[in-house]
């Protein structure tokens, strides 16, 4: 079977979405699927759409591109892997040019049942045809090995990485952070490592700041440190907490979007600013607890890529209901109408 992933792979340090293709582009094609990043084939069996807007560096077609396709080959099914929402970055048009890009597909994923509740409780997507499948980090990279183990009197190191730079990352909790790293907390002495990307006019004065890492650079960094803090605000999903948690860090996350439903039970959560250091505090506490408890955490690629072929197979068994002339219709309609209306704001085509 031939499948299209709509991604175009980054080499280096990028957001999730590229981490994800890549994981399933080399599950796939280990488990003998013909895998293309295009639509130059003509014998696709499956489309996956992952990022629409032809203006971000990773998306390689977006729903006219695909409609143009189909109108060819309207027997090949298209999936809408969404992974993004206005909430996240307190943009405005993006949920509606989803929303506009969704009309190609047969069936739409989410990444969390919390962005899968914001469309469709929210009556932003009218899918009739969707699930959620959650992200998963690659365990050869991201793993236990070699990992630090906090001895209870030295320095405690949290770290985080990010490869936004947008506010809505958390920087208000990093902030709070990195006045505590200055102060300790009854004694005991802090470090904050923060690798990634942070807005202009942010600077941290007591923290350490590393460029993007990638690969074992990141992971090596990671694991020196005792406990993964997340506090992004609205996030679909993210991956940056899960490979925190592969390289076996203790999660303390806040409750917000789609992280608490991966992180429950790996760590402790809070709220915001009024219980951050309350629940830092118990987090040290139960250090040992949850440090041991990391190994059984589940999210890696192989359980998120299973579940993508699953879901493949499974709509290419009833591939032979489709009603060919009907799809015909609807995608030349959609291939003549898609004007290219684009969400009002250049700030929602930022790297992320």
């Amino acid at each position: 079977m031939k499948i299209s992933i709509g991604s175009n792979i980054i080499n280096g340090p990028w957001g999730g979405g590229n981490q994800f293709a890549i994981s399933l582009s080399r599950y796939l094609k280990n488990r003998g699927w013909d895998v293309t990043t295009g639509l130059s084939d003509g014998d696709i069996d499956i489309i996956l759409m992952t990022e629409p807007r032809i203006t971000s560096k990773s998306g390689a077609y977006n729903q006219r591109q695909i409609s143009r396709y189909l109108i060819k080959k309207p027997d090949t099914i298209v999936i809408h892997r969404i992974n993004e929402c206005d909430e996240r970055k307190g943009t405005k048009g993006v949920n509606k040019y989803l929303m506009r890009a969704n009309r190609v597909a047969d069936y739409t994923v989410f990444i969390s049942s919390y962005l899968e509740n914001l469309f469709i409780s929210n009556k932003i997507l009218k899918a009739k045809n969707h699930t959620f499948i959650r992200n998963g980090a690659d365990e050869t990279i991201f793993n236990l090995k070699r990992r630090a183990r906090w001895d209870g009197c030295g320095p405690l190191r949290l770290v985080t990485h990010h490869w936004g730079a947008n506010y809505y990352k958390g920087f208000d909790i990093y902030e709070m952070i990195d006045n505590l790293v200055k102060k300790g907390i009854n004694g005991l002495k802090l470090e904050f490592n923060y690798i990634g990307n942070v807005p202009e006019d942010f600077n941290f004065k007591n923290s350490k700041k590393f460029s993007p890492l990638i690969g074992e650079k990141l992971t090596d960094k990671i694991k020196e440190n005792h406990i993964y803090i997340t506090a992004s605000m609205n996030e679909p999903a993210g991956m940056h907490h899960i490979e925190g948690a592969m390289c076996g860090l203790p999660l303390l996350y806040r409750n917000s979007g789609g992280i608490p439903e991966y992180a429950e039970g790996f760590g402790k959560m809070f709220n915001g600013k009024e219980d951050f250091l309350s629940k830092l505090k118990e987090i040290i506490k139960e250090y040992d607890f949850y440090y041991n408890k990391m190994k059984k955490y589940p999210y890696n690629s192989i359980l998120m890529c299973s579940k993508y072929e699953e879901l493949f197979c499974k709509l290419l068994k009833h591939k032979e209901s489709f009603n060919l002339q009907s799809r015909k219709r609807k995608y030349r309609k959609i291939y003549l109408k898609e004007k290219f209306i684009y969400p009002k704001g250049i700030s929602i085509f930022q790297k992320f």
